[in-house]
């Protein structure tokens, strides 16, 4: 073996990890600089239309994507408007009626099927998230071929079935995760005391379980105020809800005051989600202070 070759057998054990930490720090270099520049363009993709939606629903001109003016005639034509108003009403009606419902029906199932144990409760579970994972085109095809044949005729009622259908499973979720993060021994504390079944749920249970009832009652009635394909297969004549009456309007063109209902549509979602959220949050957060 040559003094070359001993050499290089020698330094082969510093040269490898000098390498490895080389590679290693320019690949944490390219990753500090690609993935801000990649998050800013997947949130620019998907939020820009949104906002350009918002501005434009401000401004003076008829003509979309032409910027005349700042303005509130729009929001003016809507708030005057005897269609959109009805419009409103029905969406209300059924987003009101539909939480009520199914937080009530959730919050029971919630609790079956977290904390009891019965004959066919696997299935039972299984066919109660099924409106979470079937597309709502289905799920829409399904409540219409029902109400057909059982010869029911469609109304805001029908709506109103529909739209418990699917939120009795969101809400469901909510409640389910809740009681899974919850201490069972505060309940056998509670026992303990010699509190009664009924007693410890209603002041021990229920008010750690309260900020995730009016989180899913909230995330009901968001989902229950924005959908579109369920209600639009299973509403009557004139029990037209916001979503139906906004495609409706630009089947033939989109007409400025669309632009402003829409925003008002997204300035409701987005506050009811966000309250939503902090409503979960701070029921965990009082979880862990108990």
């Amino acid at each position: 073996m040559t003094t070359e070759t001993r050499r290089i057998t020698v330094a082969s054990p510093l040269i490898v990890p000098r390498l490895a930490e080389a590679v290693r720090k320019q690949t944490q270099s390219a990753a500090r600089l690609g993935l801000p520049l990649i998050s800013i363009a997947v949130f620019t993709f998907l939020y820009a239309p949104i906002i350009v939606l918002v501005i434009f629903s401000f401004n003076s001109g008829t003509r979309l994507g032409t910027w005349e003016g700042f303005s509130l005639r729009w929001y003016e034509r809507v708030f005057s408007s005897r269609e959109w108003i009805g419009s409103l009403q029905v969406t209300l009606w059924i987003a009101v009626f539909s939480t009520l419902i199914s937080t009530v029906l959730g919050t029971l199932a919630g609790l079956a099927l977290e904390r009891f144990r019965f004959r066919g409760k696997s299935a039972y579970d299984g066919m109660l998230y099924l409106p979470v994972i079937i597309p709502d085109i289905v799920m829409a095809l399904s409540l219409l071929l029902f109400f057909s044949s059982v010869n029911v005729s469609l109304s805001r009622w029908t709506v109103l079935i529909g739209h418990v259908a699917f939120n009795t499973a969101f809400v469901t979720v909510i409640i389910r995760a809740r009681l899974a993060s919850l201490d069972p021994r505060l309940e056998e504390a509670a026992a303990d005391l010699y509190a009664s079944p009924w007693q410890a749920f209603w002041r021990v249970t229920f008010p750690l379980l309260r900020p995730a009832i009016l989180a899913g009652a909230l995330m009901a009635f968001t989902m229950s105020f924005d959908e579109f394909v369920i209600t639009s297969f299973v509403s009557g004549q004139g029990d037209t809800t916001l979503p139906v009456k906004i495609y409706s309007s630009i089947r033939f063109g989109l007409k400025p005051e669309v632009t402003a209902v829409a925003s008002l549509v997204l300035l409701v979602s987005v506050a009811l989600v966000v309250v939503s959220l902090l409503m979960q949050r701070g029921g965990k957060a009082q979880s862990v202070r108990h």
